[in-house]
């Protein structure tokens, strides 16, 4: 019988009062006062899974919320993965849109001709975020096989899930939308022998993306 790991990502509460600045890797607060969407999201959620964030504390405060709603008593203590955090965007976090333009800076141009491939000054591209996200999913999936893995990061992270998962092109993969708090569900099946993937790695399956748990 074939492994399946179910991934559950989930993106983190909405910011508070970040003006319309980038923040990136930065660390704001977020905003956790609509209980009832925390309610619903542990009504779907599998009690038993093993949970992770990345270090950013908009990810732990997210999950806290969450577990503090699932039955029985489920009391999970999420792994820290720092390689599941946002996309680095390095000099330009603190900043605005506006205040880039502005600059006429010949960097923010050639981000926006190639955004995927072109990382920002000091920071990183969204190419490099796929391969640091694509080496915590293989290897969580390998020591947790069969298992539900419930993951609390960030919009970046959640499209390279995606773009690994149907083998997107990361600049289509950009164009996906992540809301706060919304469900994606990614089932990675083990290519065992007699599966449709024999010899493989595994397989992916989707089953849910940015679901707005109702």
């Amino acid at each position: 019988m074939n492994e399946t790991t179910r991934w559950w990502w989930v993106r983190h509460a909405p910011v508070i009062n970040h003006g319309g600045r980038i923040y990136g890797q930065d660390d704001p607060d977020c905003d956790c006062s609509d209980l009832e969407t925390f309610r619903r999201l542990a009504r779907m959620l599998p009690a038993d899974a093993l949970w992770v964030t990345s270090h950013l504390r908009r990810t732990h405060k997210t999950a806290r919320s969450i577990i503090a709603h699932l039955p029985d008593g489920a009391a999970p203590v999420p792994l820290v993965e720092p390689d599941l955090a946002e996309q680095n965007f390095g000099d330009w976090q603190g900043l605005t849109h506006d205040e880039l333009a502005a600059r006429r800076d010949g960097a923010w141009h050639r981000f926006w001709l190639t955004p995927a491939a072109e990382a920002p000054p000091g920071g990183e591209s969204f190419v490099q975020v796929i391969e640091r996200v694509s080496a915590v999913i293989a290897r969580l999936s390998r020591d947790h096989a069969g298992r539900d893995i419930v993951a609390v990061s960030h919009g970046g992270p959640i499209r390279a899930a995606l773009a690994i998962a149907l083998d997107l092109d990361p600049e289509r993969a950009l164009a996906i939308a992540t809301e706060n708090c919304a469900l994606t569900r990614l089932d990675h099946i083990a290519g065992a022998p007699g599966s449709h993937a024999p010899g493989t790695e595994g397989v992916w399956r989707v089953a849910l993306v940015n679901h707005i748990v109702a």
